[in-house]
């Protein structure tokens, strides 16, 4: 069976990320990446840190449930998220959305006062967080579901803004006949531009870059 998610340490943040995805067999497009620690090289060898991250597929062979599962997943779902918030401090109500399909993941959206932290920024910290949660939540079930976390709809907002971003990029990359580069994004976030204009015959999408500078680049078709 095929490893969803991966924690592993190297000596650097880019070899960790290597060694992980070299392990899973995908490549950085398919996986979300949460760096856990950057590690540091220290003085002559003394107070050397090594990098930590954890390496988690996109599309994981998911064990999707079915209606009496689902009840019992957004139970545990809230209940984890709720003592997660409480330990770090955070006053919110957390709200179970129903997946519209079977296909979809069960989702939860986080309401409250001052929640900027909680997203961070380009909701990196919410993706670490989203992350742990789905482990607990794996570890409590005993089974991998696929569930997401958003935040006064943030992720929701940001989809459509990075949508609608892609659309305005590739009308430019036609018109001036020049390739554009996007700025820095996690892979669920480059995953959406590729998506995006996945279906256009004018222009194509690919990404480049190392770590956390890894973004997309759109360019025009050779025809």
């Amino acid at each position: 069976m095929e490893k969803n998610y991966l924690e592993i340490s190297a000596r650097t943040v880019d070899e960790a990320i290597e060694e992980a995805l070299r392990k899973m067999g995908v490549t950085r497009d398919e996986v979300e990446i949460t760096v856990l620690k950057k590690g540091r090289s220290g003085i002559l060898g003394l107070g050397t840190e090594e990098a930590v991250v954890a390496v988690q597929r996109i599309r994981p062979e998911e064990t999707h449930p079915g209606p009496a599962d689902a009840a019992q997943t957004a139970s545990v779902g809230t209940e984890i998220i709720q003592e997660a918030l409480r330990l770090i401090g955070l006053q919110a109500t957390v709200k179970a959305m129903p997946a519209e399909s079977p296909e979809e993941p069960l989702s939860f959206d986080i309401e409250g006062d001052d929640l900027g932290i909680l997203i961070g920024r380009r909701g990196q910290t919410l993706a670490a967080f989203q992350f742990l949660v789905r482990l607990m939540v794996a570890h409590r079930l005993q089974s991998w579901v696929p569930l997401t976390i958003d935040v006064e709809e943030y992720k929701k907002r940001r989809i459509a803004s990075l949508r609608a971003l892609a659309l305005r990029m590739a009308d430019q990359v036609k018109r001036t006949r020049r390739s554009l580069s996007m700025e820095p994004m996690p892979a669920d976030e480059r995953r959406i531009v590729h998506l995006t204009l996945a279906e256009d015959v004018d222009v194509t999408t690919q990404s480049s870059g190392e770590g956390e500078e890894r973004k997309v680049t759109i360019t025009l078709k050779t025809k």
